[in-house]
């Protein structure tokens, strides 16, 4: 028996930096990071809402800070890239057969826009 290692090939930590696939894949994947300050932005808020006026009016001078509403519109673009790039994936991770026949892509990814824009829609009416 022998006591030799097998061969492990090094791994660089960039090494997805080299193809552009792995490159938009990491990109893609990191458009959560602005989501989760969001998040967190608007769940600190509801708390807020709830310890009363004082607290409240606090958070809504935090979220009017220009730091604040630049990482809130970093999040918007970075929410709209994921939302992009998930529906134009949709299609062939997902494909709809009526009666037999393929539906083509493009009506998937117009069917969840729209859904989207009446989402919307509804959430501005009620709001």
């Amino acid at each position: 028996m022998s006591n030799r290692k097998p061969y492990t090939r090094p791994m660089p930590r960039t090494w997805w930096l080299e193809h552009p696939f792995y490159r938009f894949y990491m990109v893609r994947e990191a458009t959560v990071l602005p989501l989760v300050f969001f998040t967190l932005s608007l769940t600190a808020g509801l708390i807020c809402l709830v310890q009363g006026p004082q607290a409240w009016q606090s958070w809504l001078d935090y979220m009017a800070h220009p730091v604040v509403i630049i990482l809130n519109l970093v999040a918007l673009v970075a929410s709209l890239f994921h939302a992009t790039t998930f529906f134009s994936m949709m299609p062939q991770v997902m494909p709809i057969r009526i009666k037999g026949k393929l539906l083509d892509g493009k009506w998937v990814v117009g069917a969840q826009w729209a859904a989207v824009a009446v989402i919307s829609l509804i959430a501005l009416v009620l709001i």
